[in-house]
C-alpha cells in the first residue's frame, strides 16, 4: 500500500503532500512525457492548457460519458493529472481520491511497452481499423463506395453505440494499455481523392466523428489518377481537430521494391513537404497498398514516426493483432457490418483502491457482455443469510430482518434431505451469529475453493484449507472482525483478471453452459450479486465479470439454484429450486434508490 494512505485525509501532513504534489507535476510531466512518447515541451504544455481548469470547490461527480473526439490520450492525461492535482488541497477530496483517480492512468503511461510494440493489455481488446479509398457517385471498382453508402456506415456505427476514435487515441492505446471508449472505431482514408474533402469530411463534420487521412504528395503537386484535394482543401481538412493527416509517400510507389534511398525519400520528404504546407507535425504513415517488410519500418522509425498503418488482403486482423506500432492492421470497408458487433475497447484499468465501499446506494444493472445477458447490483453492505430451511431467494430476504433489499443464491448445501439447511463446508452468518463446521468427510473435497470472508468493513477471497478454515479460530485468523463466512464454488475473477480453467480444479462440469450466479466486488471496491440470464460456463463468465469491472468475483451454488431477488421480486424468467443460503446487499440509510438498464454488446 503506498505510503502517503497513511494519513489522514486533510491533515497538514496531506495537503503539504498535495502542494509537493502539485510542484512535482509541473516541474516534471513535460521530461516523462518527452522521455516516453516524444512529445515535445510546447505539445506538453498546450496539453496542461487545456487541462487545468479546477473546481472552486469539490468537483460534481457526472455519470454521463466523457467525449473523446478531440482529445487525445495525453491531453486527457494531463488534464486528469492538473485537476486532481488541484483538488489536493481540498479536504473533501483529499489525497487518497487524488491517487484513486489518476494513479492507474500514470502508472499505464510509465509503464508503456517499449516501442515499437504492441500492450499486453492492448491486444485483449478488439478495435477495428476500418479502410477506405474513393467516396464517388458513381462506383468505377468495387472498393469504392458513394456517398449514401458511406453515410449508411455512419449511420450504423451510431446505431450499434459505436465511438469513432482518433489516431492519437488508438496509439495511445496500444501503447500503453489504457482502455478505449466501450465500443470503438478508427475510420481511415487512402491517397487523398476529392471526395475525400467534398463527401466524407461534410458528413464527420455532421456526426462529429474523427478520422485520418492518408496523402501522398504527388497527388496534389502532379495531379495524378483520379481528382484528388488541393493543398488548400488539405490545409482546411488538417486545421480541423477531428482529422489526422498521415503521410502515404511521395510517389505512392510499393516500398519493398525500393532501394534504401528511394524508400528513405520516400519517408522524410513526404514528411517534411507535408509538415511544411500544413504547419503541423506529421507522426503517422500509411504504407501505399500496405505492402512493407523489415526493413522499411525500421526506415519509416528511423524518419521519426510514431505509427504505420498497414492492410493484409488474406486475413482481416484487429488493431490489437497488429504485429507493432509500426504495422498497425486493418479491415477494408466492406466488413463494417460484422465488425461493429465485435468492437472492444478493452479491459478497464486495475483500480488503485484497494478498499471498499459499503455505503453507495444499491442500483440494478442489466447488461450484455461477449453476447450473453447479465442481471447485476451492486452497492449497500454485503451479508449473508443462513435460513432454517429451503425458501426462495425473495421469502429469505423478506423474514430476515435485516433490511437487505437485493440477494443472490450462496453457496452450496446438502441435498440429502428436502428442508436440510445444512451447507457444504463452514458457514457464519450475522443474521444468527452460530458458526457450523463443515463434515470432515466432505471437506477435503473442496480444498481450495474460495473461503468467502466478510466483516462490516471488508471482504476477502482465501482459497479454502480444510485443516485451517473448519473453525471460528481459523476463519478469525484469515479476518478477526468476521462476521460472515462460507465456501464458494470457485474464483472467477482475481484481482481483475479472469481465472483460467486450472483454477476450477476438480469442480464438476464447471465450463458447461449452465446459468450462473456470483457475487464479488468491483472496481470501486462496492460489492456486486448478479446472475447470467442465459447459460454460460465458468471460464467464460469470469472473462465477461472482468470485462464488466470486477476487482474479485466468486461463482455460488448455480444451475438449477440459480436465483436472484431485488426489492421482492425475482429477476429470473424461471421457477429455481429452493435454497437456504443467500448473499445479500443491505441499503444505506441514506440510499436513494436507482434503477437503470445499460445494454451493449461486444
Amino acid at each position: 500500500m503506498p505510503l502517503w494512505w497513511k494519513y489522514q485525509p486533510g491533515s497538514f501532513a496531506e495537503c503539504r503532500i498535495g502542494n509537493r504534489l502539485r510542484v512535482v507535476l509541473a516541474s516534471s510531466l513535460t521530461a516523462l512525457l518527452s522521455l516516453q512518447f516524444g512529445v515535445t515541451t510546447a505539445e506538453t504544455s498546450t496539453a496542461i492548457a487545456q487541462g487545468q481548469e479546477a473546481p472552486a470547490t469539490a468537483p460534481v461527480v457526472d455519470c454521463q460519458p466523457v467525449q473523446t473526439v478531440a482529445t487525445s490520450g495525453l491531453t486527457q492525461l494531463v488534464g486528469n493529472l492538473t485537476r486532481t492535482a488541484a483538488w489536493a488541497d481540498q479536504p473533501a477530496i483529499g489525497i487518497g481520491s487524488l491517487i484513486e483517480q489518476v494513479g492507474p492512468q500514470l502508472m499505464a503511461y510509465l509503464n508503456a511497452s517499449p516501442f515499437p510494440e504492441v500492450n499486453p493489455q492492448a491486444r485483449q481488446a478488439k478495435v477495428p481499423v476500418m479502410m477506405y479509398h474513393d467516396i464517388l457517385p458513381q462506383k468505377e471498382v468495387f472498393f469504392d463506395v458513394t456517398p449514401e453508402e458511406f453515410e449508411a456506415h455512419l449511420k450504423l456505427i451510431q446505431a450499434k453505440g459505436l465511438t469513432p476514435i482518433s489516431m492519437d487515441q488508438l496509439v495511445t492505446h496500444l501503447r500503453t494499455g489504457l482502455p478505449l471508449p466501450e465500443k470503438p472505431i478508427l475510420l481511415t482514408f487512402d491517397d487523398g481523392y476529392l471526395g475525400h474533402y467534398t463527401y466524407v469530411y461534410p458528413l464527420l463534420k455532421k456526426y462529429n466523428y474523427p478520422a485520418l487521412f492518408s496523402i501522398y504528395t504527388d497527388k496534389l503537386d502532379k495531379r495524378l489518377g483520379r481528382p484528388g484535394v488541393t493543398w488548400e482543401q488539405v490545409r482546411e481538412m488538417a486545421a480541423d481537430p477531428l482529422v489526422t493527416i498521415a503521410s502515404h509517400s511521395v510517389t505512392h510507389r510499393i516500398m519493398p521494391d525500393l532501394s534504401p534511398a528511394e524508400i528513405q525519400m520516400e519517408l522524410q520528404q513526404s514528411k517534411q513537404i507535408l509538415e511544411s504546407a500544413l504547419g503541423i507535425p506529421i507522426r503517422y504513415f500509411t504504407y501505399p497498398e500496405g505492402k512493407y517488410n523489415a526493413a522499411v519500418a525500421e526506415a519509416v522509425k528511423e524518419a521519426g514516426y510514431i505509427a504505420a498503418l498497414t492492410m493484409n488482403d488474406a486475413e482481416d486482423r484487429l488493431a490489437g493483432q497488429s504485429e507493432t506500432l509500426l504495422a498497425i492492421d486493418r479491415i477494408g470497408q466492406s466488413r463494417i457490418a460484422q465488425m461493429v458487433d465485435i468492437a472492444w475497447g478493452g479491459p478497464k484499468l486495475q483500480s488503485w483502491n484497494l478498499g471498499f465501499d459499503f455505503t453507495a446506494p444499491v442500483q440494478k444493472v442489466e447488461t450484455v457482455i461477449d453476447n450473453t445477458p447479465f442481471i447485476l447490483i451492486s452497492g449497500g453492505k454485503p451479508i449473508t443469510i443462513h435460513a432454517d430451511s429451503r425458501y426462495q431467494v425473495p421469502e429469505i430476504l423478506a423474514k430476515s430482518g435485516t433490511g437487505a433489499i437485493a440477494g443472490v443464491d450462496g453457496g452450496f448445501f446438502s441435498l440429502e434431505f428436502l428442508d436440510s439447511n445444512e451447507m457444504l463446508g463452514p458457514v457464519l452468518s450475522r443474521v444468527h451469529g452460530q458458526f457450523y463446521p463443515g463434515r470432515k468427510g466432505e471437506i477435503p473435497l473442496i480444498n481450495n475453493r474460495p473461503l468467502v470472508l466478510i466483516s462490516e468493513n471488508s471482504v476477502r477471497f482465501v482459497p479454502f484449507n480444510n485443516l485451517k478454515h473448519n473453525t471460528l479460530e481459523g476463519i478469525q485468523a484469515e479476518l478477526p472482525d468476521v462476521t460472515d463466512a462460507f465456501v464458494g464454488a470457485g474464483f472467477l475473477v482475481e484481482n481483475g483478471q479472469p481465472q483460467p480453467p486450472e483454477r476450477f480444479g476438480k469442480l464438476f462440469d464447471f465450463n458447461e453452459p449452465r446459468h450462473r450466479a456470483f457475487w464479488g466486488i468491483n472496481q470501486q471496491g462496492q460489492p456486486v450479486v448478479g446472475v447470467s440470464v442465459e447459460p454460460i460456463g465458468s471460464v467464460d463468465l469470469g472473462k465477461a465479470l472482468a470485462k464488466a469491472g470486477f476487482r474479485d468475483a466468486v461463482m455460488l451454488d448455480s444451475g438449477a439454484s440459480t436465483s436472484l431477488a431485488y426489492q421482492g421480486h425475482s429477476l429470473v424468467g424461471y421457477v429455481p429450486r429452493p435454497v437456504p443460503h443467500v448473499v445479500a446487499l443491505v441499503p444505506p440509510a441514506t440510499e436513494l434508490n436507482a434503477s437503470c438498464t445499460l445494454v451493449s454488446s461486444r
